[in-house]
């Protein structure tokens, strides 16, 4: 018999109770403050909206050092009948090995029984394993430096939608870009554009969270990739996340339904080295104003 949204969100309450069990101190467990409410007001009355997908953070003290490990994780609606998206990071890790950290991690995950709640599971996992990548962290490090310099890949990725405006939905675009370090910029409004650039796995990774589980208008038009022995830094043509936001065209009150001015979309894209994506986004080119 197929499991309800209403009967998954259940289970998710029932594992968070478990985990403030399991984490009681301060700053051990993390999750806003409406998160559970408005999960608790959806239960009382399924036929509204759907509550903002349940994500929280776990710090961890791994090994005998305590060094933390943060165990982020994001819930669809219909975990646990779907995998949920889990991301290990730490400061004492290197990029690399963060990476293949999270690559055995989800190896596991979706190694589990279909069905069944799997994040405390996970929290045992990535205490038990995650002390060979600290250990090596220092070793590795010197072996990329004396034997090779690694090759790794910058990736631009454009992203257009047909409109951007739920703060829920923002919230999320800027909380995974920060979350996997990456630089570019979300444009609100309709149309909605977004452009971020950063580690391949990195880019791959923010494509697959803010699309999932079925977010309608989106399409990836275009990606750029940069092979690199040396810094990607200078690659980068942004320098931080940006909140890109420009007058509207026309005065539609209160209505949720404005036109970004595109020309000067195109001017800022000009400005980045990036006027030929303005064709690529919307089939058109790009032409600014003499005036």
């Amino acid at each position: 018999m197929a499991v309800t949204v209403k009967e998954c969100l259940e289970l998710q309450l029932l594992e968070v109770e478990m985990l403030l069990s399991m984490f009681p101190k301060r700053g051990e467990f993390s999750l806003a403050a409406d998160a559970v409410p408005s999960i608790q007001r959806y239960l009382r009355n399924a036929d509204g909206a759907l509550p903002p997908q349940l994500e929280y953070r776990i710090a961890l003290d791994v090994g005998e050092a305590k060094v933390k490990v943060e165990l982020q994780v994001l819930l669809p609606h219909k975990y646990p009948q779907v995998a949920p998206q889990l991301f290990a990071r730490s400061d004492a890790l290197h990029r690399q090995q963060q990476l293949q950290l999270n690559t055995r991690l989800a190896a596991h995950i979706s190694s589990l029984d279909s069905g069944d709640l799997c994040v405390c599971e996970a929290v045992q996992w990535v205490k038990d394993n995650s002390l060979p990548f600290l250990e090596n962290r220092e070793a590795s490090s010197e072996c990329a430096s004396t034997e090779h310099r690694v090759k790794e890949t910058l990736q631009r990725r454009w992203i257009y939608s047909h409109h951007i405006y739920r703060q829920e939905l923002r919230k999320k675009i800027f909380d995974s870009a920060k979350r996997l370090n990456l630089t570019g910029f979300c444009l609100t409004g309709k149309p909605g554009v977004i452009c971020v650039e950063g580690l391949r796995e990195s880019c791959e990774e923010f494509w697959r969270v803010i699309r999932y589980p079925s977010w309608k208008h989106i399409s990836c038009k275009h990606v750029e990739n940069t092979e690199t022995e040396g810094s990607m830094e200078s690659l980068h043509l942004f320098h931080s996340f940006e909140d890109l936001q420009f007058q509207a065209h026309g005065d539609y009150g209160l209505r949720n339904d404005y036109h970004m001015d595109l020309g000067q979309f195109l001017e800022f894209l000009k400005q980045h080295q990036s006027g030929h994506i303005f064709q690529i986004l919307f089939g058109v080119e790009g032409k600014l104003s003499d005036n």
